[in-house]
């Protein structure tokens, strides 16, 4: 895994291997990755990453999260409860050099405390099949974590349908991966 773009362009992350089943940890692939950030970034979204505040929900490695940080985002918080991904988190903040923007909360990202300041850009890559991501959504609005007009970028094994207060963007496939993307209405 690596950087793709931005500051810190072709920079490795801590490898996982091929991840942590036991810990749902599937780490989001290079060319995915990629892929993904070229659409947000061709300007149908605006630009979504110039001083961003961006909340990487399930983040395990943190990849996007790091992404936009490279790409210009302020400051992002990291919320994972596994302790392989926040071994991993950690020690890629640690050699991006960003944890002056980077924050991590070892919480389930199902039940959040309450936001300091709300995110203009959400990741959400809960672990496939699990019917975690609505309800991580829903706590992540309750909590403030959550601007208006932000957006949400859902990474899932089947499209998501747009829950209350989300309008549906757009969604793409990628191999096995479903990528949706919402914006808080």
């Amino acid at each position: 895994m690596r950087i793709i773009a931005g500051d810190w362009r072709g920079r490795a992350l801590t490898s996982v291997g091929k991840g942590d089943p036991r810990a749902h940890l599937r780490p989001t692939t290079d060319r995915v990755r990629e892929s993904l950030f070229n659409m947000l970034g061709g300007g149908r979204f605006g630009e979504p990453f110039d001083g961003a505040r961006v909340l990487d929900l399930f983040a395990g490695t943190g990849a996007l999260g790091l992404e936009a940080l490279s790409r210009g985002a302020e400051a992002c918080t990291f919320i994972d409860d596994g302790r392989k991904a926040q071994s991993l988190l950690r020690d890629n903040i640690r050699l991006l050099g960003c944890g002056d923007r980077a924050t991590l909360i070892a919480r389930d990202a199902t039940r959040l405390p309450k936001a300091e300041a709300a995110c203009d850009l959400v990741f959400l890559d809960p672990p496939y099949g699990k019917d975690l991501g609505t309800r991580a959504l829903h706590a992540a609005r309750d909590g403030g974590w959550i601007a208006p007009e932000a957006l949400v970028v859902w990474e899932e094994s089947a499209p998501q349908t747009a829950p209350e207060g989300f309008a549906l963007l757009d969604t793409r496939r990628y191999g096995d991966t479903h990528v949706t993307v919402l914006r808080t209405t």
